[in-house]
């Protein structure tokens, strides 16, 4: 891995504040390639901007002609143009107020963190939740199979400083700790973020606000930025589209009324994804819980957040989609973990649908239809799927996500009769 090249400075910009100068060189002597940015207006995410930096650096006002040309409009509608020295409002804009308004009778909230041996990232992660810009909320970890007490100290020491509480599931897998924490919290709402991400200060209040202004929603889902990119594999991640899959900073809707418009078997998943999704309380327990066949730890490797939307929407369920409700996700660093992160995409994703029509076989129909669909996408030179890969991605990432949908039937039968015999031994 090179040391002299950083692939992309990843910025977070809020425009009523002086433009800043970006370095052409990091502190640690990298030549810094591109600038990601996370562009927001009084604190609100507008959309993300990803600009060269020359070699003289990139001044304020090339930053801000990049902003301009790529979220011109956005930035329009509530300042005029782009400015590059801030911006002091007259009056309290109309997406603070709102907020605020849903600040002073804030739901209680109950954040969940599924870990296992990760105690720095867990650290960091909690740090970012203590600093919550938001009055009424817990912190629920569980600890995953834990061979060691090290989580159980980062737990004892955060607790000292806000409401963060501990649990232990003894039994491998992110389902069953998913399964523990929903047992442990019933008639909670329930916020998810993984161990590997941060959460931005107004994180709770923007989901929040979407569960104020969508009463009927079960679930909300945000968005997740990188939180670094420092190697071309964080790089190569982000144009697979990243956690958010391309989402965009749109809200969205999905659920009945949408069903004509997006089918909730296909593709996967619009909606959402396990590293930043919130469900009212009883939602979880409506579909039957997570399945404890998918989730990391188990040979599907994924896809037990993708089957639960799958089945919210088959249900009649609503998901709302709140892009202001940001997380900041650290991707695999290495080309390993990259491919072997492909592989598991893959296999989940396959091993979701396998689940879905062993419970539901009537399902078999409808997916079959929209077989041709899913065929042109995996193999079109145009699809969505390929449309934002540069030409530096390597293809056998593409590959191995393949061999992996090929195995994902197979991982979920044994990873099924896994999970039965830990449900048998508990019982025993």
């Amino acid at each position: 891995m090179t040391t002299t090249v950083r692939p992309a400075a990843v910025l977070d910009i809020e425009l009523t504040e002086p433009l800043r100068r970006v370095e052409a060189y990091s502190a640690d002597g990298r030549r810094v390639l591109q600038a990601w940015a996370l562009v927001r207006v009084f604190t609100e995410p507008l959309g993300t901007v990803l600009v060269d930096v020359p070699e003289r650096g990139l001044a304020p006002e090339q930053l801000a002609a990049a902003i301009d040309a790529e979220l011109g409009p956005a930035v329009r509608s509530r300042l005029g143009s782009v400015p590059v020295h801030g911006y002091l409002p007259a009056t309290e804009p109309e997406f603070l107020a709102s907020r605020r308004a849903v600040l002073a009778a804030a739901p209680e909230i109950t954040v969940v963190i599924c870990t296992r041996e990760r105690p720095g990232a867990l650290a960091r992660c909690l740090d970012s939740l203590l600093a919550q810009q938001y009055p009424n909320f817990r912190v629920l970890v569980v600890d995953n199979a834990p061979a060691t007490e090290a989580t159980a100290e980062v737990v004892r020491s955060a607790a000292r400083r806000a409401p963060v509480e501990y649990l232990r599931e003894p039994r491998a897998g992110l389902s069953f700790a998913r399964n523990a924490a929903v047992a442990a919290a019933p008639g909670e709402i329930l916020a998810w973020i993984d161990d590997d991400e941060t959460a931005d200060p107004h994180w709770l209040a923007e989901v929040a606000r979407a569960l104020v202004d969508n009463p009927g929603a079960d679930v909300v889902s945000g968005v997740i930025v990188p939180a670094e990119l420092e190697t071309r594999a964080q790089l190569w991640f982000e144009q697979f589209g990243g956690h958010s899959k391309g989402r965009g900073f749109t809200p969205a809707s999905f659920g009945p009324h949408t069903a004509h418009l997006q089918s909730p078997l296909y593709p996967l998943p619009p909606f959402g994804t396990g590293a930043n999704m919130t469900f009212r309380p009883g939602v979880i327990e409506r579909i039957g819980g997570w399945d404890t066949a998918l989730g990391a730890g188990t040979p599907a490797m994924g896809s037990e957040d993708t089957l639960a939307f799958t089945q919210v929407l088959l249900s009649g369920g609503t998901i709302v989609y709140q892009p202001t409700a940001v997380t900041h996700h650290y991707h695999r660093p290495d080309f390993e973990g990259l491919h072997k992160q492909m592989v598991g995409y893959g296999t989940g994703l396959t091993a979701a649908y396998t689940s879905l029509l062993i419970q539901q076989p009537g399902l078999l129909w409808r997916l079959m239809k929209l077989a041709p669909t899913a065929l042109r996408d995996l193999t079109g030179s145009d699809s969505l799927r390929v449309s934002t890969l540069q030409d530096d991605f390597p293809r056998e990432l593409l590959s191995a996500n393949r061999r992996g949908m090929i195995a994902g039937p197979r991982a979920y039968l044994r990873g099924r009769r896994a999970a039965r015999a830990k449900l048998r031994a508990a019982v025993g």
